[in-house]
């Protein structure tokens, strides 16, 4: 390590990017375990004999007690600190994901299920708010590339391989699976402790103090549209990749490998081009960047809508998930620069918005399908589409600083860091 300007060590570059790895490792395996669970809902519903809506509802069951613990995660990242929290969540995820192949019925599963979702969220968000201190603003893009990539990539392969496997090694062979490589990440994630914990200072006050501080990340123009926008964006991309599955099966008769193959599209442009794409919004500003992630997102909603031949279904799979890629990492790199000296309560507030609206983008969806696929992906990408065109003047000031001096907004000081 180095030291800093104010005689603290800081890491050098070559542990920063070691870190940043290790960091992207733990990712991947956490959103593996999440996306693994959507397309096997036709299998699970098989083998508890319950209604696919029923079975369904593992997915919020998951996602919204995982939301809502980001919000105390952050809180107690932030006084007692980051390293201890990752770690024990960490552990959580492991033991907790294992545990959920004891399971003896769908109720069952959901419970474990809500049990892993309280445990689980103390990793991401705070190696969100990590690589905010760790790397400046205009470097930012490219780190939060990495994590986002790795979450598609835990996408990408969740899905595929989930649903494939089980036909296989059995759905609790899949959890058990899964919860030996998060113990796995764990030990692996140990040497880098004294690194994580010297890169934040606990902060302290008073609970009034504290909800002082979420007033002021959501009591200004910014931090109102980038939160509300997490929300709606994480409810339109969780309800349609929920139910893929489902609509894969019915429309084509797809089995478990067949909707494998047919989600193999998704995730893959940020696993692989997630940092580039942080670069660009690096560059170009996120002006330029969300609007075309929300219009690619809308598109391949109404290619769902019309229909098309099963060959094309990993492309349409691709081009939703690069809409995802090109809008809620975006969105999070503008979360990062609000926090200020409570970076894990920012960043914990902005997953908190982002699986609480996974979680009701799933349910909402599953309850407009009841009136078929036409009316739920029918609303959802209108909903899509009317973001997509209010996020041209929203947003229209998230520009990169040489490009801000170059613009009219420039002159008069308005800029990434102010409403």
């Amino acid at each position: 390590m180095v030291q800093n300007a104010a005689g603290v060590q800081a890491p050098s570059d070559r542990e920063r990017e070691s870190l940043l790895r290790m960091l992207a490792a733990a990712t991947f395996i956490i959103f593996f375990q999440a996306y693994m669970v959507a397309p096997i809902i036709p299998a699970l519903s098989i083998i508890f004999h319950a209604p696919e809506q029923m079975v369904g509802l593992i997915v919020p069951a998951y996602l919204i007690p995982y939301g809502i613990a980001t919000l105390i995660y952050g809180l107690l990242a932030d006084r007692l600190g980051i390293h201890r929290i990752m770690f024990v969540s960490l552990a959580a995820f492991a033991a907790l994901t294992a545990l959920t192949a004891t399971a003896a019925s769908i109720e069952q599963v959901a419970l474990w299920r809500v049990l892993t979702g309280l445990g689980a969220s103390g990793v991401v968000p705070l190696g969100l708010a990590l690589v905010g201190r760790l790397f400046p603003y205009e470097q930012r893009g490219r780190a939060l590339g990495w994590l986002f990539g790795a979450m598609a990539g835990g996408m990408a392969f969740g899905s595929p391989l989930g649903a494939m496997l089980v036909p296989f090694i059995g759905w609790r062979g899949l959890f058990i699976a899964v919860g030996a490589a998060g113990a796995g990440v764990l030990l692996l994630f140990m040497p880098y402790r004294r690194l994580i914990a010297g890169s934040f200072t606990p902060v302290t006050g008073t609970s009034g103090d504290l909800f002082r501080g979420y007033l002021s990340l959501i009591g200004t123009p910014r931090g109102q549209r980038t939160y509300g926008y997490v929300l709606v964006n994480s409810m339109f991309h969780s309800g349609v990749f929920t139910w893929l599955g489902v609509y894969f099966e019915r429309r084509y008769g797809m089995g478990p490998v067949g909707i494998g193959l047919a989600l193999l599209g998704y995730g893959v442009p940020g696993f692989l081009l997630g940092p580039l794409i942080g670069r660009m919004a690096d560059r170009w500003g996120r002006a330029r960047l969300l609007p075309i992630g929300l219009a690619l997102s809308t598109l391949a909603a109404g290619a769902l809508l019309v229909g098309f031949p099963a060959i094309f279904a990993p492309v349409v799979a691709l081009v939703l998930s690069l809409g995802y890629d090109m809008t809620q990492p975006l969105l999070a790199g503008i979360v990062t620069s609000l926090g200020g000296k409570r970076p894990g309560q920012a960043m914990g507030l902005n997953v908190f918005t982002l699986f609480i609206g996974f979680g009701l983008g799933s349910m909402i969806f599953g309850e407009v399908l009841r009136f078929g696929f036409g009316p739920a992906l029918g609303s959802f990408a209108a909903v899509e589409l009317a973001a997509a065109l209010c996020s041209l003047k929203l947003f229209r000031s998230e520009l990169p600083s040489h490009a801000q001096e170059q613009s009219p907004l420039g002159k008069f000081g308005r800029g990434p860091g102010r409403p």
